[in-house]
């Protein structure tokens, strides 16, 4: 009886649970419906949106929602939902949600050069969405949790403290296998090509990428060579295909178009958003500093600031939360689950305050932790630190310091830092770089201007006309 049940179900599986690839053509494994991969991109999106945030610029975002959109059109699934964006992140990466949502970073917009490259990488996540490489993946770990019984579900309370929305952004961050990446990369190719761009340019985005290296270690998202492999091969095939077949005359590179919507780009950390000075978190747009306990590892997202300890037992993190300081405290203290101890109204560096102490019972065990609930400027801040109860007698110290350690920001010079941002000059004459950045000083140095400009020899002189990157604007202080 059992090994029937076991054949029964393995049919099932193969039958019910297969589906058409609209790539390839071919049949595939798939548990998950097109309308769940679609509620599955939303809550990716919503969490990349809640946590990256996006960059404030309205023309920026229509101008790539809009080429995006047109190569999706002619993709193999024009009828999904897609949407595109670019969030306010330094490091150079794009990525996409199952069912057509995709992003991509101020940082990678800052290294290309043309509308042709910006369409080559759009078209390759649009390639991952088409040919259903996340849907696959995930069908792939729900048949190994049938199979082996497994799924943990994370407790309401967790979720309720920690508020990280992990599972949304993993979906962002997958690492496809090698034959995935290379798929998308054809696919991308084609995409572009069919809308009459330039994809020799394709390659020049895979150098500046190999050239860049691993992006700032503060930054939320992975850089771009930590989830797409293999950038020296990806340049060769892109070359190869190029010579084996000849591109038409016409196709366009949209340099003027792209330059145009990227001057005045924000490069770089932007401060105005907060930023780490070691382990000194400032705010200037706020007006609030915290001191977040040494050697933990920080994280500076759009809607919290994180910290977790080196042996990731320990977590702190700071949200704005809603009406007063009153009620803040009384709702997250009266959470189901939640016993509240030595909850009081003080003051905190003169600013009002109500903290206590608190244990949660979770399917994990039992935690212990400090909150705090501070009111500065008619914004009511939440400091939460948590841990194991049995360790946190040893946290404890350590914690209350941090929360504790929240106060006004009154530097000056840090109150009014504003982001380093890119400009494009053309050259009137013909020049080097070298000769350029004599004459336009950057705040960056010559081997970053390279880099921007896609310029391997900054003492060459390129052509009267051409439209030089630099950086203007002084680090934050």
């Amino acid at each position: 009886m059992i090994n029937r049940l076991a054949w029964v179900f393995a049919v099932a599986l193969t039958t019910v649970a297969c589906a058409t690839n609209p790539v390839t053509g071919s049949r595939e494994l798939a548990l998950v419906s097109e309308s769940q991969e679609i509620a599955l991109g939303q809550q990716s999106a919503a969490a990349a949106v809640a946590q990256l945030g996006l960059v404030d610029d309205p023309a920026l975002q229509e101008y790539v929602q809009r080429l995006g959109k047109t190569l999706a059109a002619a993709s193999e699934r024009p009828d999904l939902p897609w949407a595109f964006g670019v969030v306010d992140d330094p490091t150079p990466n794009a990525f996409a949600a199952p069912g057509g949502f995709i992003f991509i970073t101020r940082g990678m917009l800052a290294l290309m050069r043309s509308e042709a490259e910006l369409a080559g990488v759009l078209g390759h996540e649009i390639g991952h969405v088409t040919a259903r490489h996340s849907v696959a993946m995930i069908s792939r770990s729900q048949l190994a949790q049938l199979g082996l019984g497994i799924g943990a579900m994370i407790s309401p309370t967790i979720a309720s403290l920690g508020e990280l929305a992990g599972t949304g952004l993993q979906l962002l961050f997958l690492r496809y296998s090698r034959d995935a990446e290379l798929q998308a990369d054809d696919l991308g190719y084609r995409y572009a090509l069919g809308q009459g761009y330039n994809v020799a340019e394709m390659s020049n985005m895979f150098v500046s990428l190999q050239r860049v290296g691993e992006a700032s270690e503060r930054s939320t998202v992975p850089a771009w060579l930590s989830t797409h492999p293999y950038p020296e091969d990806r340049v060769r095939r892109i070359q190869a295909r190029v010579a084996a077949e000849p591109l038409p005359t016409g196709l366009r590179s949209g340099v003027d178009e792209y330059m145009e919507h990227i001057d005045g780009l924000v490069y770089g950390e932007n401060p105005r958003n907060g930023y780490f000075r070691e382990q000194l978190f400032l705010h200037p747009d706020l007006g609030f500093q915290v001191n977040f306990p040494r050697g933990w590892q920080t994280r500076n997202m759009a809607q919290a600031v994180l910290a977790g300890s080196e042996r990731q037992d320990a977590l702190l993190q700071l949200t704005l939360a809603d009406g007063n300081i009153h009620d803040a405290a009384a709702k997250f203290f009266s959470q189901q689950g939640i016993e509240a101890t030595r909850v009081s109204e003080e003051h905190i560096n003169g600013l009002p305050a109500v903290t206590g102490y608190f244990s949660a019972q979770t399917e994990q065990g039992l935690l212990a932790g400090v909150a705090a609930f501070v009111s500065l400027d008619q914004h009511t801040y939440a400091l939460v630190g948590y841990t194991p109860a049995q360790v946190f007698s040893s946290y404890e110290p350590v914690l209350r310091a941090a929360v504790r350690s929240f106060n006004r920001l009154t530097d000056p010079q840090v109150l009014a830092a504003q982001p380093q941002r890119l400009e494009i000059i053309r050259s009137s004459e013909r020049m080097s770089l070298t000769a350029f950045a004599s004459r336009y000083p950057s705040t960056v140095d010559l081997n970053e201007l390279a880099l921007l400009n896609q310029l391997d020899d900054s003492g060459t002189p390129v052509p009267a006309g051409y439209p030089f990157k630099r950086v203007v604007g002084p680090p934050a202080p």
